[in-house]
């Protein structure tokens, strides 16, 4: 099997904000900045097209709370991915109910702000997910996830799956969320993120681990696919979803 993680973006112009990590055996393989969305998923469908084994992981939501299916009549999640390609640009541009965090734009009431699987992590000490409903202010998620959900189409267009929504069987494509995988390190202390990577994974050489720690981006990549590729296993044995997964997505985590 093999692993590589996306650390994702959804500005206009994410240029070096993207990265992507493929980890063999402890060793990082490749750690690169991608120039835009579409090479990365390019590179991702290469990858997945390339080993019969094979499972990338996404780092943005890929779905929206139960209640927004209600709300809109959509039976399942390709019809929201749908949705979000033809009208995710304009939730974006005008940052209308659900959605929050622009200028003028505060946090409404809303039934949920948080699919279940993100509400599970917020319990665990020094983890919060951003909701996705936020598509402005910091650390604001909802953009990448908007501008993220349409690829997801086109990955299973071209043959892939992508859990949990289809058969747990690589090659496949995961939901990550960086975060519940480094733990609480300070990001954004490039000391923090050396000191973090030598203790976790001391076997790594100098170049990749210079290279890993140089930017949170970068970071973030690295460490998503060494724990993939520490994991391996578990992706030939993924929970089957039950109705509020199928609809709402899961983030993957390690089982121990």
């Amino acid at each position: 099997m093999s692993a590589i993680a996306v650390d994702w973006s959804g500005a206009k112009k994410p240029a070096d904000k993207i990265w992507l990590a493929r980890a063999d055996q402890g060793l990082l393989t490749r750690l690169e900045p991608m120039r835009s969305r579409d090479e990365a998923i390019l590179e991702v469908l290469r990858h997945l097209g390339s080993h019969k084994k094979a499972v990338a992981g996404l780092d943005f939501g890929f779905s929206l709370p139960a209640w927004f299916f209600r709300q809109n009549s959509l039976s399942n999640v390709f019809e929201l991915w749908a949705l979000a390609e033809r009208d995710g640009e304009q939730w974006l541009r005008e940052c209308c109910w659900p959605f929050w965090g622009r200028p003028g734009k505060t946090k409404p009431e809303l039934e949920a702000h948080f699919r279940r699987t993100e509400a599970q992590f917020r319990q665990m000490r020094g983890i919060t997910p951003k909701s996705i409903f936020q598509i402005g202010g910091a650390g604001a998620v909802g953009t990448g996830s908007i501008r993220g959900m349409p690829f997801l189409s086109r990955i299973r267009e071209e043959g892939f799956r992508v859990w949990p929504f289809d058969i747990c069987l690589p090659p496949l494509v995961i939901e990550i969320y960086p975060r519940a995988l480094t733990g609480s390190v300070v990001k954004r202390s490039e000391q923090s993120r050396a000191a973090y990577l030598d203790a976790q994974w001391p076997g790594l050489p100098s170049k990749s681990a210079s290279l890993a720690t140089a930017s949170e981006d970068a970071f973030d990549a690295a460490i998503s696919a060494l724990t993939m590729d520490m994991h391996l296993p578990e992706f030939e044995k993924l929970p089957w979803a039950d109705d509020t997964a199928r609809l709402e997505g899961e983030i993957w985590a390690p089982s121990s």
